[in-house]
């Protein structure tokens, strides 16, 4: 995003969706540029100890999680406030529509929020709720207690448990039911659609010795799930596109991306991955047309431009 601003080309986006930590970065670049240092000093300078507290073995196995996220809640409240609110207020009323997904373990389905419609409420209710959701979404079952959720159902209190979208879907941007290009064209509408998808995470198989115990083994499983799930939500996300005639560009952690990734919040690791990420666009960024190991359509790959 900041590279994006420094090279004059960044677009107003019409929609931003975010879900694990894109929920965390989605409303700094909804709103654009007069946030590039909020997000560069949050991925730059945090550390560790910054965002969680972690607790004893035996005090995490009999509570909701191995760590307390309240310093992750104390760092999103310090950027995360009523202006902001506002803010947002304001691009929603433009028809502009930012979102982040959760996932509803009570329910075992994913939840899409509507953080500009949120946002519109104001006050002290809208901004906790808020808050509640973007920590929600990056809030990895085991590592970090779920966010309850207040709602009434049938009359009745009732308190949703609300944990990383990421469980559910890697990456999302529109529901795939939802053919935007015939319902543009049902009402007269026709314009260019361009779609960018930003995926935080390599999408090459990395090896890794794994040893031969319990531990070792699950959490292998788990990564390995995690990275076919978001290969798949990437084809899902490109097939919708193609059917919607939406121009789809592509941007990952490219494999040659190879620093140490010591522990979660590594000021080291993320560092050099924003110094990456940074070089990349002001290069000129390689958006890839369609997921890796997709075979294009053959004018495109015989040179015919898509649209940009």
């Amino acid at each position: 995003m900041n590279a994006w601003t420094a090279t004059g080309t960044r677009p107003e986006f019409k929609l931003v969706t975010g879900i694990s930590t894109g929920a965390l970065i989605a409303p700094f670049a909804f709103l654009g540029s007069k946030y590039d240092g909020t997000l560069k000093e949050v991925y730059t300078t945090i550390s560790p100890k910054d965002v969680i507290e972690p607790r004893g073995l035996v005090s995490g196995v009999l509570s909701d999680a191995m760590a307390d996220n309240a310093p992750l809640v104390k760092l999103t409240r310090k950027s995360v406030n009523e202006e902001l609110l506002r803010e947002i207020a304001a691009e929603y009323a433009k028809g502009r529509l930012l979102l982040i997904a959760t996932a509803d373990l009570d329910a075992r389905r994913p939840v899409i929020w509507d953080m500009g419609k949120i946002a519109t409420y104001g006050g002290p209710g809208a901004l906790d709720l808020f808050v509640k959701v973007m920590i929600a979404s990056a809030s990895i079952p085991v590592g970090f207690p779920p966010m309850m959720i207040d709602v009434e159902v049938d009359g009745r209190p009732y308190q949703e448990m609300h944990v990383d979208g990421g469980i559910v879907a890697q990456v999302f941007a529109y529901p795939a039911e939802m053919r935007i290009n015939e319902a543009a064209m049902a009402v007269g509408v026709s314009r260019e659609r361009r779609l960018y998808v930003i995926r935080n995470a390599r999408l090459d198989a990395e090896w890794a010795d794994v040893e031969r115990n319990t531990m070792s083994i699950a959490a292998r499983a788990v990564a390995s799930l995690i990275h076919s799930q978001g290969i798949g939500d990437l084809y899902r996300i490109y097939a919708t596109a193609e059917r919607d005639q939406v121009d789809f560009n592509l941007g990952f952690i490219p494999a040659s991306f190879k620093v140490p990734h010591k522990e979660e919040f590594d000021n080291a690791y993320m560092r050099a991955l924003y110094d990456l990420g940074y070089q990349m666009m002001a290069q000129g960024f390689p958006w890839l047309k369609a997921p890796p190991g997709f075979a294009l359509p053959r004018a495109v790959a015989a040179g015919q431009e898509c649209v940009r």
